[in-house]
């Protein structure tokens, strides 16, 4: 059972919308999107600095919609929601130690999306470093240290992290060496998330009850982005708002989110507060090299969205 309840208004809309990308999109299949989306009603359990324990955050009824938000697709960077909050809690139980380094990392991986400081945080949580092939016994091992991520993910308890899989780097090209060895021959062990896993991780870093309050304020302050497009960089090939979610809202929205995208796909995932509207979540994961250079088909997804939200009752 998912952590949101399914709503008659939400599934209308949310499927209407869906059927207005469909006909805006024509080379976009209906097996080439998934998408949740959660709306935060009066009393508002999020965005509170952590005001609610978690027992009575998790307790708080919330309505929903998602298509075909249990699918097992590949997340690209949005990954990296899953080792921030990892490194977030190893940094809490003291398992690693606080450093300058890593605290750049944390803002690099999730600000500018870096591989490389995604690769540092991989190796920090795991007590892993890529290199050459390793033999069949010291491999085990390595494979065995470079799942505790999963293993905690999947401690939660929570049903949408039952078929994720979050143990490998992200890259720029490829993978090489123990690594390749490590996705398997036909890269059968990539990483895989669906939009209901991401949409329950996001909910509970906007909750305040990821790890713990400051912690969660502290995520909330890396994911944070202005939409406004004099902050947004010229000199980067994604800035992770244009083309994204971010690009479909209005100019005076508030918006938190990490973006993913490859040459065959283009996800997004994002909290989002707008004028004269409820606060909400939404994920979107597209797939097909055509939708993924494309920078049209998010934001007209978030611009429908926030419509429909300004609307609800």
């Amino acid at each position: 059972m998912n952590f949101f309840s399914q709503d008659e208004q939400l599934e209308k809309l949310g499927n209407g919308i869906l059927e207005a990308t469909w006909g805006q999109f024509s080379s976009l299949a209906r097996n080439q999107i998934a998408l949740t989306w959660i709306v935060y009603d009066p009393p508002i359990p999020v965005n509170t600095g952590g005001a609610l324990t978690p027992d009575a955050f998790w307790q708080h009824k919330i309505r929903g919609f998602n298509y075909r938000g249990g699918e097992r697709i590949y997340p690209a960077s949005v990954v990296k929601l899953f080792y921030l909050v990892a490194v977030n809690e190893w940094l809490e139980k003291a398992m690693i130690k606080p450093s300058p380094e890593l605290e750049r990392a944390i803002k690099s991986m999730m600000l500018d999306s870096s591989n490389d400081a995604t690769s540092l945080i991989v190796d920090v949580l795991t007590g892993t470093t890529s290199g050459p092939e390793l033999p069949d016994g010291p491999f085990e091992t390595w494979k065995y240290q470079r799942n505790i991520v999963n293993r905690y993910f999947k401690s939660l308890g929570w049903v949408e992290n039952e078929s994720i899989n979050v143990c490998q780097k992200t890259w720029g090209d490829s993978p090489f060496g123990r690594e390749r060895a490590f996705y398997g021959e036909m890269f059968d062990n990539r990483n895989m998330l669906t939009t209901n896993s991401v949409s329950r991780l996001l909910h509970s870093i906007v909750g305040g009850i990821a790890v713990s309050r400051g912690r969660s304020q502290d995520m909330m302050t890396v994911l944070n982005r202005s939409i406004k497009p004099e902050d947004l960089p010229h000199d980067v090939e994604e800035d992770q708002v244009t083309g994204f979610l971010g690009a479909g809202l209005p100019s005076d929205s508030q918006l938190w989110s990490k973006g993913g995208w490859t040459s065959s796909v283009k996800h997004d995932a994002a909290y989002i507060e707008i004028p004269n509207g409820r606060p909400y979540l939404l994920v979107v994961f597209t797939e097909g090299r055509e939708q993924a250079k494309s920078r049209e088909i998010l934001p007209f997804i978030s611009h429908r969205v926030a419509e429909a939200v300004q609307q609800l009752s």
